[in-house]
């Protein structure tokens, strides 16, 4: 860890070394190093940076240590890599709080289908991530100032609403950790922090039977890396687990696409103020960037109708007020609903004042991945910002703050993400540059339904023409 700037970091001379986690898989598998060497750096690393960082949510270093050590040969395609889960998805022993005080602290009995799929790959868990409550918002922070930080700069949000994971992934304690996205929640930290973060198509992994029984199934599960190498392997394990046939599979992603691409570039949403200066230019160099190879890019509509923002805003309450008031039958007879924070609260009675309109906010928002699949018209991919201006201080999204501040505030910021939900489309989120301060600033990149190989494809690209910046660097600059 440095003071320095601010920044906060864990890379040092261990055993994890600035190895990505392909690089840690390559060398477990060549017997350079095992899963209790890199297990015991990644929890050393944790005890450096999380005091600074109040990103983990559950700790289980002597369970992942125990897993380790079991490890005669690391199977899978990540087999030993120590990583983290958003503490979202059931994991066998440990709790699963979604940031909330109201729910019951019990560990889980069983492991959830999609955690299933996660450990599949070979992951080693060392436990779970901190999240805003229920993952509502765009910054991890719950009430009485109990807020995860960015450690780029700990006076800033490190995103929401999977802000720990991402967080720890970017200061260097972990190589890759899991993240869900339900209204960009994968994305915007990925922004936030500088790193990859890819939110892929609806069915493209498993999920949760509280998921798939919802009326609009806005959530995907992912993670969060910090190499474009890191994101493909991991969907390439986890289709080795399971493989929707309704998609086009993914496969093995190895490089930039073989040919020219037609790119479509939205700066402002139609549902939101106009993007921020510093946003704006850097979707502006990067599409300057991919014209420079090769790639046709031209201004486009991103095709949202009018009525897409109240929708969503309404099943998001809605989804809100199903906690509120079936949060006993859902997590269980010791969930506490006088513990919930302003903003789930609001959300609901929110949701409450306006249940007549919700069929048909539903049927519209089930309708919507035809309008999205018809905006693309012949453009291959679509540029635009993740969020509408560059990441606010620590409290500007404050779980603390009266619902109308925090839902008006929130709205303006992710006026680009929640449309990928609704319509089920995969959408990547990669850096960009950097504020004049040294916050990392991410572009989002947007495909077809089942079109992820393709934005894994540009990723690459960007990345060996323009290199990320990396948290290291900017401390010995």
């Amino acid at each position: 860890m440095t003071e320095q700037t601010g920044v906060v970091h864990a890379f040092r001379d261990d055993a994890l070394g600035e190895d990505d986690a392909t690089g840690l898989a390559l060398r477990l598998s060549a017997g350079e190093v095992s899963a209790v060497e890199l297990v015991e750096a990644a929890i050393a690393r944790l005890e450096r940076v999380d005091p600074r960082l109040s990103a983990i949510a559950y700790a289980d270093f002597d369970g992942a240590l125990r897993r380790a050590r079991s490890l005669d040969k690391p199977r899978g395609a990540l087999g030993g890599v120590p990583a983290l889960a958003k503490e979202t998805i059931p994991v066998k022993g440990m709790p699963m709080a979604m940031g909330s005080k109201a729910m019951p602290a019990h560990a889980q009995a069983k492991d959830g289908d999609f955690t299933r799929q996660l450990l599949d790959t070979g992951i080693v868990l060392l436990g779970t991530t901190q999240m805003p409550e229920f993952g509502w918002t765009a910054s991890t922070e719950r009430v009485g100032g109990d807020v995860t930080r960015n450690p780029w700069n700990p006076e800033y949000s490190a995103g929401g609403s999977s802000g720990g994971s991402a967080a720890l992934v970017a200061a260097g304690a972990i190589p890759i950790a899991h993240g869900n996205d339900g209204g960009g929640s994968i994305r915007i930290p990925a922004a936030a922090c500088g790193l990859i973060g890819l939110k892929p198509s609806r069915g493209r992994l498993r999920a949760d039977a509280s998921d798939e029984d919802l009326p609009v199934r806005i959530v995907a599960d992912g993670v969060l890396t910090r190499s474009v190498r890191d994101t493909a392997r991991f969907f390439e394990a986890a289709e080795l687990s399971y493989r929707n046939p309704a998609l086009p599979p993914i496969g093995r992603v190895q490089g930039p696409p073989e040919r020219r691409l037609r790119i479509g570039v939205a700066i402002d949403s139609p549902l939101a103020p106009p993007t921020d200066a510093p946003t704006r230019a850097a979707v502006e160099r990067v599409a300057q960037l991919l014209a420079g190879l090769g790639h046709h890019v031209a201004d486009h509509d991103l095709g949202m109708p009018r009525s897409f923002k109240r929708d969503f805003e309404d099943y998001w309450s809605f989804l809100a007020l199903g906690v509120r008031v079936g949060g006993r039958r859902l997590y269980g007879p010791a969930f506490d609903r006088n513990a919930l924070d302003p903003l789930t609260i609001g959300l609901s009675k929110r949701a409450a004042r306006r249940i007549p309109r919700m069929p048909i906010a539903i049927a519209r928002l089930r309708a919507s991945s035809r309008a999205y699949e018809r905006s693309f018209g012949d453009v291959d991919l679509v540029l635009s910002p993740v969020v509408c201006h560059t990441t606010p201080r620590i409290g500007h999204l404050s779980a603390d703050q009266p619902f109308d501040d925090h839902f008006s505030r929130l709205v303006e910021y992710t006026g680009f993400t929640p449309w990928h939900n609704a319509t089920g489309a995969p959408a990547i989120s990669v850096p960009a540059g950097q504020t004049d301060d040294g916050l990392p600033i991410g572009v989002m990149l947007s495909a077809p339904i089942g079109e992820e190989r393709r934005l894994l494809e540009i990723a690459y690209e960007l990345e060996e023409s323009a290199p990320f910046p990396r948290i290291q660097d900017l401390v010995r600059r």
